[in-house]
């Protein structure tokens, strides 16, 4: 199995949010998420850029980590 370096943000928030109505409100949920912690959208910002259409995947560990999230729970959602 071939490890991606990259994930789209549309395919991290169907699985981090599965009940919501539309991709477009699941990344809303997400970026209201990121910055109620400063932390974390520190830890992003310096992981990598954040103006793009996906995550490396050093970034979606740290957003899986925030969660309380591993990686395997994460590939079976």
């Amino acid at each position: 199995m071939i490890k991606r370096r990259t994930i789209l943000k549309q395919e991290l928030v169907k699985k981090l949010y599965p009940d919501s109505v539309s991709i477009k409100s699941a990344l809303q949920l997400l970026r209201r998420d990121i910055d109620l912690c400063p932390e974390l959208k520190a830890k992003i910002s310096i992981a990598g850029h954040t103006k793009r259409h996906y995550y490396n995947m050093q970034q979606v560990g740290i957003i899986l980590e925030h969660f309380g999230i591993s990686n395997d729970e994460f590939e079976q959602l």
